[in-house]
């Protein structure tokens, strides 16, 4: 089992940056596939970015392909997400996952486990 905690949200303006990170427990992180979603008020939990155990391999949502990038460090049990560029359409809560499938996967009931999520909002 996996505990997964968010940090590093907050309030930008369109254009600026920022870097989430998702710290792990558990000995085996490096045998999850990780993933990042999104869900911004009234609307279903939306996927980012998936990572493979090593983190060479990466899958983007078309909405932020060429502006976030997903990364990990097995070492220090962390996934990260940087979002430069951001828009007011970014405004969500950010989750980090843990799946136990051995491929990269991008939906919501494809991750075994979550994090409770770290609030983004960009203003225009």
């Amino acid at each position: 089992q996996v505990q997964l905690v968010e940090s590093g949200g907050g309030l930008v303006q369109a254009g600026a940056s920022l870097r989430l990170s998702c710290a792990a427990s558990g000995r085996t992180f490096s045998s999850y596939i990780m993933g990042w979603f999104r869900q911004a008020p009234g609307k279903e939990r939306e996927f980012v970015a998936a990572l493979s155990w090593s983190g060479s391999n990466t899958d983007y949502a078309d909405s932020v392909k060429g502006r976030f990038t997903a990364s990990r460090d097995n070492g220090k049990n962390t996934v990260y997400l940087q979002m430069n560029s951001l828009k007011p359409e970014d405004t969500a809560v950010y989750y980090c996952a843990a799946s136990l499938l051995r491929r990269l996967v991008v939906r919501t009931t494809e991750y075994h486990y979550w994090g409770q999520g770290t609030q983004v909002t960009v203003s225009s």
